[in-house]
């Protein structure tokens, strides 16, 4: 359950409805698909690519562990520079305040 090509990450910009958080930005767009999939965006602003990667991998565990706090629709996770200094205890409950918050 992963967006993979740009013409996803774009559709899910388009049409979708942007969360603003601290340390993230969840856009959720519609989906035709019957489950939810997940797409990750750190830019180079973020940190060198060790910091990158490792922001990547505490939100795809996070997914992983609670998929059922996402509904079926796409959903682009856009990490902040300030993101880098949270550990996954953190990122778990931003994550989880925001999605309850855009539904």
């Amino acid at each position: 359950g992963r967006l993979r090509k740009r013409v996803e990450f774009t559709a899910v910009a388009a049409h979708g409805k942007k969360l603003f958080l601290p340390d993230f930005i969840i856009v959720k767009a519609a989906s035709d698909f019957s489950w939810p999939r997940i797409g990750i965006t750190v830019s180079r602003k973020v940190g060198n690519s060790v910091k990158r990667n490792r922001i990547k991998r505490l939100v795809r565990e996070f997914f992983r562990n609670n998929r059922d706090l996402f509904l079926s629709a796409d959903y682009n996770i856009i990490a902040r520079s300030s993101a880098v200094n949270l550990d996954f205890d953190a990122v778990c409950q931003e994550l989880a305040n925001g999605l309850c918050r855009i539904g």
